[in-house]
């Protein structure tokens, strides 16, 4: 699911998960945890998250098939994707996502959880828990909100609308966007500047952007809120509904109940 290489001080991880679009499964992100815990003991001073060249679907998101059927919360602390963006968050060294084709569902958040990104000029993005009736955690919400303004956060959550590359880039969401054939040119000649440069300078900025990042103030009663809206979706017939309606491949029938 995960193939890894590493030279230079730089570490190449890419989605090996065709078969299911690369969708995010647990079995992935323990490995992709695994990974980045090595890279830590052999000096990695740069990570490229990659999909196999060519891949017209980035990855498809959360694994659907791991999302428990009803009752229970979909996007719990333990959640593989929360997992995985917390690897990401945390890791000591600039992680640089490189994304050709399509990015669907929690993909957007893992990519807008890295430090970086570049993106082929044909590239989308699609944030598409609406199609399910799937609802978001505070951390994944706040990802968006780090990444993106209000207005295109809101946008991306409620259409569900594939956002070109080129529109992210212009609203400073994206770093650069290049034509296909010079994706891994631009990737690398970023990695590489960055594997030259200062990794302890570099590894004490990012944990203080990320602290800073995440400074937002709330109270326990509005927390306590957000959580109880978020029950209100995953114990709704909607959920089931939406679930059935992925596996079956057929559009879902929402009632809002």
């Amino acid at each position: 699911m995960l193939q890894i290489h590493v030279a230079d001080h730089i570490a190449t991880l890419t989605l090996d998960r065709e078969q299911r679009r690369n969708a995010l499964c647990e079995e992935m992100v323990q490995s992709f945890a695994a990974a980045l815990e090595s890279f830590r003991t052999a000096g990695v001073r740069c990570v490229v998250l990659r999909a196999r060249p060519g891949c017209k679907v980035w990855s498809s998101g959360h694994d659907i098939e791991e999302l428990p059927a009803a009752g229970l919360d979909p996007l719990a602390w333990r959640d593989p994707l929360r997992k995985l963006v917390r690897e990401i968050e945390t890791f000591p060294a600039p992680v640089i996502a490189m994304i050709e084709g399509s990015v669907w569902g929690g993909a957007c958040e893992t990519v807008f959880a890295c430090d970086l990104i570049v993106a082929a000029r044909d590239a989308t993005f699609a944030a598409t828990p609406a199609r399910l009736n799937v609802p978001y955690n505070v951390g994944g919400l706040l990802t968006f909100l780090n990444a993106a303004n209000l207005r295109l956060a809101k946008e991306m959550l409620f259409t569900a609308a594939p956002i070109s590359a080129e529109r992210l880039c212009s609203l400073g969401i994206l770093n650069q966007v290049v034509d296909a054939a010079e994706l891994e040119e631009a990737t690398y000649t970023m990695a590489r500047r960055i594997a030259g440069n200062a990794p302890l300078s570099i590894s004490v900025m990012k944990e203080q952007l990320r602290i800073l990042a995440g400074a937002h103030t709330m109270s326990p009663e509005d927390f306590e809120r957000i959580q109880g809206l978020r029950r209100v979706v995953y114990n709704s017939q909607d959920y089931a509904e939406g679930i059935r309606a992925f596996k079956e491949k057929r559009t879902p029938e929402f009632k809002g109940e």
